[in-house]
């Protein structure tokens, strides 16, 4: 079954809504590693409740549709489809707590022709279940290899954020625990790869990997503490292209390149293996 593009592009998607916990938000923090120093007060207001300051990335978690790419109804060859790039706009802070809606559209399907896949491109807006406040706004661009050919448009293609060849400026590592994509799975994403040595195998992997979204959110700590002194709330726009898989117990290293006031450049490395595993990042931040 092929995509039929007019159907594909108008198809709707129902509000969905989630209420959340303290427990939920110190959760999301301990899978990207936060606590590792329990003396650290910047890491301590992530994961104990007293003060409780919710990690702007954990939006990208919130009151998500599932892999509705999976339905039989989209014609997407799902076991093809690799998520591309990441984006978040962050309009207010997350509350520690709470409810909230999500809302998704289909901004557009790009048909890179026959033997060269497809790009989908969707918004979805995480808005506060009481007052309809706008709390965040999640782009994302899923690559899909396997469905070119369909006869949809062929462009506009969205360029991702250039970063600088010369050497970064600063940087900072991150090491997560072996056990990382275990606990990051606890908060929404139950994709076996992540967590079964098999599937993983089936994949071409060694051993399971990392969560996209978990890198996202060691990117997001990273540049927290690179440039706004490990106040993650001053984030306020965060960017990237997935470029490689990481393994659990791998330490990240986060390259910055200031772009004046108030912006950034980065991308994320593996050292150990010499490979950029997010890169094109743009970070955006009240200075």
């Amino acid at each position: 079954m092929a995509i039929n593009y007019e159907k594909l592009r108008a198809r709707p998607f129902p509000d969905v809504v989630q209420s959340y916990t303290f427990k939920d938000t110190i959760l999301y923090a301990l899978g990207l590693g936060l606590g590792q120093d329990p003396l650290a007060p910047d890491q301590l207001r992530h994961v104990y409740e007293e003060g409780l300051v919710a990690l702007p990335t954990m939006g990208v978690v919130l009151a998500g549709p599932g892999f509705w790419l999976r339905e039989p109804d989209t014609g997407v060859d799902w076991p093809q489809v690799l998520h591309g790039e990441q984006g978040l706009v962050i309009h207010r802070p997350l509350p520690p707590e709470g409810s909230v809606i999500g809302r998704l559209r289909i901004d557009e399907i790009v048909d890179k022709g026959p033997g060269r896949g497809a790009l989908i491109y969707t918004t979805r807006e995480v808005r506060d279940a009481a007052t309809q406040e706008l709390l965040c706004s999640l782009t994302s661009t899923s690559f899909l290899r396997g469905d070119g050919g369909f006869g949809g448009p062929t462009g506009p293609i969205r360029h991702p954020h250039p970063v600088p060849d010369t050497p970064p400026e600063a940087y900072a590592d991150w090491t997560l625990g072996a056990h990382a994509a275990l606990l990051y799975r606890l908060s929404g994403d139950f994709n076996p790869v992540h967590a079964d040595p098999k599937v993983a195998a089936q994949a071409g992997f060694r051993q399971p990997i990392l969560h996209g979204l978990g890198s996202y959110g060691v990117a997001c700590w990273s540049i927290a503490r690179l440039l706004c002194g490990g106040r993650a709330e001053r984030l306020r726009r965060l960017d990237l292209r997935f470029t490689s898989p990481v393994y659990p117990g791998e330490t990240l290293r986060t390259e910055i390149w200031r772009l004046g006031t108030g912006a950034a450049a980065f991308r994320v490395r593996v050292p150990a293996r010499d490979v950029v595993v997010l890169n094109n990042g743009l970070a955006e931040f009240t200075p």
